[in-house]
């Protein structure tokens, strides 16, 4: 399991929020996740409302809900599904529970009023929406989306899914439902199976490997928690296509990271310097780095693999610099008495005091603390991802490079620059911590010559 993620505050709910949900007709789950996805979604309502403020006067609702949804998908940074499904949901209930929308032209001021009025609903338009209601079989009569998503959540968690792969699963499950639900179809149907995948294909134009993702997630909650295996849909998975990775070139990676500092710096340097996958190197421990023998361990990498590589001697005086500065954290944390960092599996309970140890702290550990959104208890975290993505988007601009680089970029030319080395394309496996040499393979077609040594013949006119 990977470490959770720093979470936000659940938001107060409005009582206007409320009323709009009811008026839609919204069956809501009346507990603490119903609560949270209440409070988010007056948040997006509010956000809408005030990009609303933006447009010309009189711009119907659906103009400004399309307009408002290519204004978010053209942020920087984009917002990933999850967000965009949260936005959506909201503003679909928005639209089915208010009436007498529009918005004025500006007064003397400048200021610009939106308008809108709550519908009114008789007892007998109180029931669930069909968003959130799905259809079931007779055996699971009464078995809405919630229920099945709450199932399917502690079935990945009994399972030992990494948590990345259950926030994946869960996103995709939620928006199968939801659709199939608007479509009025069985979830553990061939058609509807097949029709969300077509959907995401031929609407949703998303990538064969985004495609594949979804299809696993809902194939998984149909077998797995719906206990009811659709047969006879393997046709709707993709053909995936062969991208050649994007490789920087050694003076390239020198421009790069030679305009990088402090910690994030140091992170992009080992990226490069080890082969370590992002969330590899941030949930790295204090004890995982080995000094003396010059060696990281990699715990619990992707597929629960652990695996041993080398440590750079250019990063060795940095990272003793590091550590000793993470030792001065540390004492100030327990000065605190701040809870001990987060823990893998059950080592939590039965080394209580271990989160609390030195060598079990965060390698790249996070200036904020946060809260566990498991236990809601505040602790430190390892550094965001999204810290050192924006750090390299700053060193990639600053050094001039065009190329589309990212975290795994540095990846892609550590291995890349090994072979052109010389070095053993199964030691280069290992390193990479891949279960197949065949993954490895590819890079052989993005080194110099295109691992061949062919000269052109060109070159001899």
């Amino acid at each position: 399991m990977n470490a959770p993620m720093e979470a936000k505050k659940t938001p107060e709910v409005k009582p206007w929020v409320r009323r709009v949900v009811e008026a839609a007709g919204v069956f809501m789950p009346t507990n603490a996740d119903g609560e949270r996805r209440l409070g988010w979604w007056g948040v997006e309502m509010a956000r809408f409302l005030k990009f609303c403020k933006t447009l010309p006067a009189e711009t119907a609702l659906r103009s400004a809900m399309e307009g408002y949804g290519r204004y978010l998908k053209s942020s920087v940074p984009p917002p990933q599904d999850w967000q965009l499904d949260q936005a959506r949901e909201a503003l679909r209930c928005f639209q089915k529970g208010t009436e007498n929308w529009h918005i004025a032209p500006p007064d003397a001021e400048g200021r610009v009023e939106v308008g809108f009025r709550v519908r009114t609903r008789t007892a007998e338009q109180q029931v669930p929406s069909s968003e959130f209601q799905v259809s079931s079989s007779p055996r699971q009569s009464g078995s809405s989306a919630e229920s099945w998503l709450e199932k399917s959540s502690r079935t990945m968690k009994v399972r030992r899914l990494a948590l990345r792969t259950v926030e994946t699963y869960f996103g995709w499950q939620r928006r199968f439902l939801n659709w199939v639900a608007e479509k009025g179809l069985e979830p553990a149907s061939k058609p509807a199976v097949e029709g969300f995948m077509t959907y995401l294909a031929v609407e949703r134009k998303v990538s064969a490997g985004t495609q594949n993702q979804a299809f696993s997630a809902v194939l998984f909650l149909t077998s797995e928690v719906m206990e009811q295996p659709v047969e006879g849909v393997d046709g709707v998975r993709a053909k995936r296509s062969r991208y050649l990775p994007v490789v920087l070139s050694r003076e390239e990676v020198r421009r790069l990271l030679g305009v990088t500092e402090g910690t994030t710096g140091l992170i992009l340097r080992l990226l490069y310097g080890t082969g370590l996958r992002q969330m590899e190197c941030l949930q790295l421990r204090v004890k995982d780095v080995d000094l003396d023998r010059k060696v990281l361990m990699v715990r619990g990498g992707k597929g629960g693999k652990d695996r041993q590589v080398m440590l750079p001697k250019a990063l060795h005086a940095e990272i003793t610099e590091h550590v000793r500065r993470l030792h001065a954290l540390w004492e100030a944390d327990r000065a605190a008495n701040l809870h001990g960092v987060w823990l893998p599996e059950a080592l939590g309970v039965k080394y209580p005091n271990a989160g609390k140890e030195l060598g079990w702290q965060w390698m790249f550990p996070s200036k904020q603390i946060g809260m566990d959104p498991e236990s809601g208890i505040e602790r430190r975290h390892h550094l965001h991802e999204n810290a050192l993505t924006s750090a390299l988007k700053v060193a990639r601009e600053k050094s001039g490079i065009t190329k589309k680089t990212g975290c795994h970029t540095l990846r892609h030319s550590f291995a890349t620059h090994l072979l052109e080395d010389g070095t053993d394309i199964r030691t280069v496996q290992d390193l990479l911590g891949h279960k197949s040499v065949e993954t490895t393979q590819i890079y052989t077609h993005v080194m110099a010559g295109g691992g061949t040594g062919t000269r052109s013949p060109l070159d001899d006119l």
